[in-house]
């Protein structure tokens, strides 16, 4: 448990981290309150990118002045017209072990710009795959490849890939999506002879450092199966703050194990999507590199930060599991982020955010921190609408900050009164369709 002295003596910590970055920093107090952690971060925020902004005017889009190597902390870039042709020189975001090693990171616009590019590449090396997607799979991903990535097939798993027997002369690709329930992650790692030809892992929502990657880069290492990691650098690598759009795809080499033949691939692969990056106009803004990632301070607060967010997670999930038994839809993700609560009846997207804004409206006029946003990682709680693609229904989504242990605490308690009470007061009045209990 931590408590606001202690949080607050984090928070200063993180703050002056960011400061120290600036080319004039600014002068910090000891913040006082949530409020005045969550403004100063975005004010020093505002005042890194102003500093980028006028310090490589030079640097347009048509790169028509080369003074020098354009940097952004420990990142260096150098790229043509319009980073058709950006290359970036710099730490991994990954703590990587010295059982794996990143053989080549191609850095995107977004998370999604990167998985876009990823799979609309794969069309030009497989005329047709069986895509495996696990519960719980990001939406976007999903809609994505029914839309437009035609020569991929979807096969919806309900836990691991050792369900579904292979076909004979058709891929078989893996998309392993840190969002899916823990009890689906776990099966899937302890599936063994997988029979795949490729795994997508999809890590936004683990901690760089988080041994998840790391044990699916071991499972995948053991049977030998080419893996690329993409993500979106949003979430989880910006200390709390939306510094910028990034997105990568990293294709891992694990040790000398895997066959010449599927390495062989995995570089043409990379070398696809570095095709559709120049193509689709998805390359990265140098702009959007947070120049104070790599550093061991970064890291370690980094990894303070996610700790204390598992650990408001796992005490709201269960406590949600006792309070609000019949309205607690998914509680238990593999990241342990965020959890999901299911109306009581059927609503559109439109229904739920209104719902997720109404929650979170009332709640701040008590004076909360929880705030109607999409995405997680944010340093107060936030409220959503969620796809629920495993039962096909809206559900409300909370994601869960590192915020001390007793003002979430309460910030809890409110969401289940809150819960109890609307819920019953719709239930009454609207006469509709109930969902089955969860």
């Amino acid at each position: 448990m931590e408590t606001l002295e202690a949080y607050l003596d984090r928070k200063h910590q993180e703050l002056t981290l960011l400061n120290g970055f600036l080319g004039t920093p600014l002068a910090l107090r000891r913040p006082v309150s949530v409020v005045e952690v969550i403004e100063q971060k975005f004010h020093i925020a505002a005042a890194l990118k102003a500093e980028h902004t006028l310090r490589d005017w030079a640097l347009t889009e048509t790169a028509w002045a080369h003074p020098g190597r354009l940097r952004a902390g420990p990142f260096e870039f150098s790229y043509d017209y319009q980073r058709a042709d950006l290359e970036v020189r710099g730490p991994s975001f990954y703590q990587f072990d010295n059982s794996a090693a990143a053989n080549d990171t191609i850095y995107t616009s977004s998370g999604m710009a990167a998985i876009s590019a990823l799979l609309l590449a794969s069309a030009r090396l497989m005329s047709a795959a069986d895509v495996l997607v696990l519960p719980g799979s990001y939406g976007e991903t999903l809609e994505l490849i029914e839309s437009h990535a035609r020569h991929l097939r979807l096969v919806p798993l309900k836990s691991s890939p050792g369900e579904v027997a292979s076909r004979a002369g058709r891929p078989r690709i893996l998309l392993f999506d840190s969002c899916t329930p823990a009890a689906a992650f776990e099966a899937t790692l302890h599936c063994a002879r997988p029979q795949l030809d490729l795994v997508i892992f999809d890590t936004t929502c683990f901690s760089s450092g988080s041994g998840r990657i790391r044990r699916v880069l071991s499972w995948a290492r053991r049977w030998e199966i080419p893996i690329v990691l993409v993500r979106s650098h949003t979430k989880l690598d910006s200390l709390g703050l939306e510094y910028g759009r990034l997105g990568s795809a990293v294709f891992v080499v694990c040790e000398k194990r895997v066959a010449t033949a599927k390495q062989e691939r995995l570089e043409d692969l990379a070398r696809e999507m570095r095709n559709a990056v120049r193509l689709f106009g998805g390359a990265a803004l140098p702009a959007h590199f947070p120049p104070y990632a790599g550093t061991k301070a970064y890291r370690a607060l980094t990894d303070k930060r996610v700790a204390a967010i598992l650990r408001n997670c796992r005490r709201t999930a269960r406590y949600f599991a006792s309070a609000l038994a019949g309205s607690s839809a998914e509680l238990h993700f593999a990241h342990g982020l965020y959890v999901t609560l299911a109306p009581k009846r059927m609503l559109d997207e439109k229904q739920t955010k209104q719902l997720a804004a109404n929650l979170c409206g009332d709640l701040r006029k008590a004076g909360l921190p929880l705030r109607h946003a999409g995405s997680f990682g944010f340093d107060f709680g936030a409220a959503e609408w969620f796809r629920d693609t495993s039962r096909n229904r809206y559900v409300v989504r909370i994601a869960v900050p590192d915020l001390p242990t007793p003002l979430w605490d309460q910030v809890a308690r409110a969401v289940v009164q809150w819960w109890s009470v609307h819920e019953e007061q719709k239930v009454r009045s609207a006469g509709l369709p109930m969902n089955a209990p969860v």
